[in-house]
């Protein structure tokens, strides 16, 4: 049976994922067009900061369910066999929810998971930006409330499906398994500058600010490494 995708996203109090806690957790599951879209209270204040992005407030999970209660059931939603696709869910949203799994001690699913940040920096290296809003006016989606969960899952939907065609779940994350090189800046002020042409005091910048010990920096810094113009990490 192939692997089928569940678009996913969270919402949360703050953006460390051994401090913070998932305040809403949201899925769209496409091949049986069903959604999974909860309020968590998460014991602890959702700061002033965090509510001004996604607008939700200490009131309004007040009387929602823990995490410990819900993580079973979007177990069970996401079934067997499914790919978790989340925009920056490398950084972000996969470390929130396995924290969240460990932190309730709830065995950890075997979940397969896709980033669909990474994805789009590595194959539409022709944008100059790749933020989830970004996309949608690429692709023409109408808009919709940003930094509300559902509402951006739905929106990922739309956005993946147009940038990965009829690709398969096994084909993707055989492809983003696939070594990258790099030949343009990604990010930054130098961003679109061949790697070649990078300030070396710049890419010394980075690395003392460990930029490239971000996941989605790896394959930046393996061509960076490979051009010579950075030091091969030693261990």
């Amino acid at each position: 049976m192939p692997m089928h995708p569940i678009y996913y996203d969270t919402e949360t109090t703050g953006i460390k994922f051994d401090r913070d806690r998932i305040i809403e957790l949201a899925a769209y599951d496409p091949v049986h067009n069903k959604t999974f879209c909860h309020f968590i209270n998460p014991g602890i204040p959702i700061p002033a900061e965090a509510s001004a992005i996604h607008h939700i407030t200490d009131e309004m999970v007040a009387n929602s369910p823990s995490f410990k209660e819900i993580g079973a059931s979007f177990i069970e939603f996401c079934g067997t066999n499914c790919v978790l696709i989340a925009h920056n869910n490398d950084s972000f949203d996969k470390l929130f929810l396995e924290a969240e799994y460990q932190r309730n001690q709830i065995p950890v699913p075997a979940f397969r998971y896709i980033d669909s940040l990474k994805w789009s920096r590595k194959y539409r290296p022709d944008l100059p930006k790749h933020s989830l809003q970004f996309l949608r006016e690429v692709f023409g989606i109408p808009p919709n409330q940003a930094h509300r969960a559902l509402d951006d899952v739905i929106v990922l939907h739309e956005v993946f499906s147009q940038m990965i065609d009829d690709l398969s779940m096994e084909t993707l994350l055989e492809l983003l398994s696939a070594p990258t090189v790099m030949t343009r800046m990604p990010f930054g002020k130098h961003q679109g500058k061949a790697l070649a042409d990078v300030p070396k005091d710049y890419l010394a910048w980075l690395s003392q600010n460990g930029a490239f010990d971000k996941p989605e920096n790896h394959s930046l810094r393996s061509s960076l490494e490979k051009l010579g113009l950075l030091a091969p990490v030693t261990v």
